[in-house]
């Protein structure tokens, strides 16, 4: 008795500690469940077009320049909101932020809220979904976890640079790997500045523009592949010299 009494007291601990992650697990799950379900109901999606942009520019103009400090917190705030949960409506706010801001610091802002946000993403979807797919699939992603965590860095950096690959996409994704959380950051921070100043440069022209496809032209595109496709050349080289990169 004694002994079944000491094996049950030592297996509590573990067991309230799963029950704990659970309970932690589900609560996250309902706050972003809650954040998003209240996004779409009061449709505040219509704050977040360019024609409500262009329509709402004298004020929002008048606000930052009487309340600048209070202005940059709730943009930056606001794009880690949209972003950490993967809500649309960054490209708008990206180029608010050139029109309010100026394109130099409203690309600074505009990567510090990108930055956090997509940081928030990235550890939601690990908590929340990593285990359960490496225990679902561990042994079909061992080899690509293994590889992807040596070049974790230079991959990331390719799918920043070029705007090809969805930003939510790309922020749930990472998290099921095994990547570094400091190499995250520091990617990502790196990877969308070029996309950051053209659309806050784009911003200071807003009254030009008529749809987003004026900005992301071909042209522009394409020079965003070739930055990505310079992010891979140190993994080339190394793989073709059998060199360290």
């Amino acid at each position: 008795m004694i002994r079944e009494y000491i094996v049950m007291t030592n297996d509590m601990p573990s067991s309230e500690a799963k029950s704990g992650l659970g309970v932690g697990k589900i609560a996250v799950v309902l706050a972003i469940g809650v954040a998003v379900a209240a996004f779409f109901y009061f449709d505040l999606g219509r704050f977040l077009s360019l024609q409500a942009l262009k329509d709402n520019r004298d004020y929002l103009l008048l606000f930052t320049e009487t309340h600048s400090a209070a202005a940059a917190a709730l943009f930056v705030l606001t794009y880690i909101a949209v972003t950490g949960l993967s809500l649309p409506g960054a490209v708008i706010l990206t180029l608010a932020g050139g029109f309010l801001f100026g394109f130099v610091w409203g690309t600074v802002f505009v990567n510090l809220g990108a930055t956090t946000g997509a940081t928030l993403a990235f550890l939601a979807s690990r908590y929340l979904l990593r285990d359960w797919v490496e225990r679902k699939f561990g042994k079909w992603l061992g080899p690509v976890q293994q590889g992807f965590e040596k070049n974790a860095f230079s991959y990331l950096l390719t799918l920043r640079l070029i705007p090809l690959f969805p930003f939510f996409v790309v922020n749930l994704v990472s998290g099921l790997t095994r990547m570094n959380v400091g190499a995250y950051v520091v990617a990502t921070a790196i990877g969308i500045i070029p996309g950051s100043f053209v659309y806050a440069y784009a911003g200071r022209q807003l009254g030009t523009i008529n749809s987003l496809t004026d900005i992301a032209s071909p042209g522009v595109i394409g020079a965003f592949v070739l930055l990505g496709l310079l992010a891979l050349v140190p993994n080339l080289y190394k793989k073709w010299s059998g060199r360290p990169a």
